[in-house]
């Protein structure tokens, strides 16, 4: 087997986590930004906990916001995953706090890979780049879509999302150089967690097990296990057929916040007895609205079911993902795990 040497951007992500560990397995050598070096120590443990053998894993300090440490993180590698990106438990205030970080550090990446010789560089989009903007839709969102980011209900990371990768692909088709890109669109992401650093995702998981949750809004996710994206990235960054290609990571039809517990109640048996049944009326998510910063955010998607097809990945790349529900589950698991499900005093 070929093997090579990757830089991973934000190896402390849930994402990125999950891509150097596939990574390390494959034996190739795997080098990571971290904001600070000062979370070495915690990534790495983390990594060994999960498995992996660190002798082939180097970290370089590097932020998406400054040009320092990007040209020695790149040096010598053949391959990038582009990762890192600002997603944030709220939206901001000013949409430029999510917009400028995500674009202006996707440029400053390609640009530093582009120099440094990359072969090609798989960029982590989002269906945020794709899925939003267009109200109810009775088909299959397809990689030949993008979102309208002056379409209703479009928040700043679904914005920052989309403005980040159309940079990237004019970037490529104009400065490129002969760099090639690929990029990957996850849905909502679940799978198992490795740390208590939780992702979005997550925590709603974790919320419903606990019975913090007192009721299930009419809200619908895509579901994709996070595992099944970092492979999926990583075939996109070996496979001639990926170049130039954008591809779906999603499991199957979306899935409910309801049908989710339901799924969870199911599968934990007595652990999952605290989570509720109880639904939500959408007009109660619409009054609570008016004072409620996340259920402002949520109450423009009620009701609304995104789903996205995953056809172009199984074809060009015989992707198989895991189901919806072994995902949800998973996350489950994990957290139990982990130790991270509180209990009642």
């Amino acid at each position: 087997m070929t093997t090579h040497t990757v830089l991973v951007t934000g190896g402390s992500g849930f994402v990125g986590s999950h891509v150097i560990l596939q990574l390390l397995a494959a034996g190739h050598e795997v080098r990571t930004t971290v904001r600070s070096l000062a979370r070495e120590p915690q990534v790495r443990a983390t990594l060994e906990k999960a498995g992996a053998d660190t002798g082939r894993l180097r970290f370089v300090a590097a932020d998406l916001e400054k040009d320092e440490g990007w040209t020695e993180a790149v040096a010598g590698c053949d391959y990038v995953q582009h990762v890192a990106s600002p997603f944030p438990q709220s939206q901001p205030e000013d949409e430029q706090e999510l917009i400028r970080p995500a674009v202006n550090g996707t440029l400053r990446v390609l640009r530093a890979a582009r120099d440094a010789g990359v072969k090609r560089v798989v960029l982590t989009s989002s269906f945020a780049a794709i899925g939003y903007g267009h109200g109810q839709r009775h088909s299959d969102y397809t990689e030949a879509d993008w979102t309208d980011v002056n379409g209703p209900a479009v928040q700043p990371y679904m914005k920052s999302k989309t403005l980040a990768e159309r940079a990237a692909w004019d970037f490529v088709a104009a400065e490129g150089k002969g760099m090639e890109l690929a990029v990957v669109n996850p849905v909502g992401i679940f799978g198992p967690a490795l740390n208590d650093d939780l992702s979005t995702s997550i925590w709603l998981v974790k919320s419903m097990i606990e019975g913090r949750m007192p009721g299930l809004p009419d809200l619908w996710f895509g579901v994709v296990d996070v595992r099944d994206v970092a492979s999926l990235q990583i075939d996109a960054m070996t496979d001639a057929k990926a170049a130039g290609e954008r591809f779906l990571a999603v499991a199957g039809k979306a899935m409910s916040i309801p049908e989710m517990a339901e799924v969870l109640r199911t599968g934990l048996g007595p652990a999952g007895a605290r989570i509720t049944r109880r639904r939500v009326p959408n007009w109660v998510v619409r009054i609570m609205a008016l004072f409620n910063p996340m259920a402002r955010e949520a109450a423009p998607r009620l009701g609304i079911r995104s789903s996205a097809s995953n056809a172009k990945a199984r074809k060009l790349l015989d992707w198989q993902p895991r189901s919806n529900e072994e995902a949800i589950l998973a996350t489950a698991h994990s957290l139990i795990d982990l130790g991270l499900i509180e209990t009642r005093g």
